[in-house]
């Protein structure tokens, strides 16, 4: 009996001592990897049936914004040939009132006054007028041109003597930097202007920097920077109601330390009859001049206010140094002689004349190219 419960004991206490040898083999047994979770599969990840890269977060994707689109200006040389269709409202009075007059059989009283009626309702001016049909009438004469090819040809040189196509129409541009100021009245699309001004200045070559001095009109900086934006160029501008005069001072100074070589300065649009805003233009122009000499001031001016563009120029000239017109919207009216009275009656040149609405639709005039396109074979 007693060897029956020894051996109970030692059996137990060997299954005891297997026990405890087993379990630590357990716990040291690897534990499989987790299976791999199956990457979601979609069109737009790489394709139907193939497993794609997971996305990353929404969060993590970063879309770098597009780079700006630089535009390359039409070149400005022959531009005012190319834009001569602009001008068949001109055509109308120059190319067939006139020339129907001169091709008739006989040029008489009649005739001559109706020719003179025809120049004067163009906006040549009355002297303009009576000087030029007075030469035709005389070199019709000894000449006894009776063609009307020849007369045509004869009203032309008449029309180019006229516009005097001596007088300077560059823009002097190229220092270090030259400075132009852009002035006119409210309403004349001068801040439009600018910005074409801009892009004949960089179709020729010219490094530009703008100057946002127009602060009284809200959107006048942001219209000149979209202007600016689209050919490469900065624009510096200061808060709305900042003083004008320290904007055009700081875009002269950026400019000379940028290394442009043209700083051209948008001023605001003024009434000519605002004492206090032609005084503020007058400071603009002598502050500026603290930083170095102002090389060109550009009127702009609307064609089709025809004469009374004249009586805003005036003052404009009493005020700042007036060195050349910029013609707007020439297109649009049928008095072109208003380009021969700006420069009879303000002795300065008209430089740029505007024949549209697209951006490139500024051009250099050009007397020959402008009389041709009013009485040329086309007309």
């Amino acid at each position: 009996m007693e060897y029956v419960i020894l051996g109970i004991v030692l059996a137990g206490v060997l299954l005891l001592a297997g026990l405890g040898l087993l379990v630590p083999r357990i716990r040291r047994r690897a534990v499989p990897p987790a299976p791999p979770r199956p990457t979601e599969t979609t069109e737009e990840a790489g394709g139907v049936g193939i497993l794609a890269p997971e996305r990353p977060a929404e969060a993590d994707v970063v879309e770098a914004p597009p780079a700006p689109t630089i535009e390359t200006p039409a070149p400005t040389a022959g531009r005012l040939i190319r834009l001569r269709g602009r001008l068949s409202r001109s055509q109308n009075v120059f190319g067939k009132s006139l020339l129907a007059v001169l091709g008739r059989d006989r040029l008489d009283e009649d005739a001559w006054e109706e020719i003179e009626d025809s120049l004067i309702g163009a906006d040549v001016g009355v002297e303009a007028t009576r000087q030029i049909v007075d030469r035709l009438r005389e070199r019709t004469r000894v000449l006894g041109t009776r063609n009307p090819t020849e007369l045509r040809a004869l009203l032309a040189a008449e029309l180019v003597e006229a516009l005097d196509p001596t007088l300077d129409r560059s823009l002097k541009v190229g220092g270090k930097p030259s400075v132009l100021l852009v002035v006119g009245v409210n309403g004349s699309g001068k801040t439009t202007t600018c910005g074409k001004i801009a892009r004949v200045l960089i179709a020729d070559g010219h490094s530009v920097l703008l100057g946002a001095a127009d602060t009284f009109r809200a959107a006048a900086s942001e219209q000149l920077a979209t202007w600016a934006g689209r050919v490469g160029a900065e624009v510096v501008r200061g808060p709305e109601g900042a003083d004008p005069a320290s904007v055009a001072f700081d875009a002269v100074k950026k400019g000379v330390d940028t290394g442009v070589d043209t700083v051209l300065v948008d001023t605001a649009g003024r009434l000519q009859n605002k004492v206090g805003l032609m005084d503020e233009l007058g400071k603009v122009k002598r502050v500026v001049e603290k930083q170095g000499p102002v090389d060109e001031t550009l009127l702009v001016l609307d064609a089709t206010t025809g004469q009374n563009g004249l009586e805003q120029a005036r003052v404009f000239m009493e005020v700042v140094d007036v060195t050349g017109v910029v013609l707007t919207k020439l297109d649009g009216t049928a008095k072109g002689g208003i380009v021969i009275a700006v420069q009879r009656k303000l002795g300065i040149p008209v430089k740029l004349v505007g024949l549209g609405e697209g951006p490139d639709d500024l051009a250099p005039f050009e007397p020959a190219a402008f009389v041709d396109a009013l009485v040329g074979t086309d007309a």
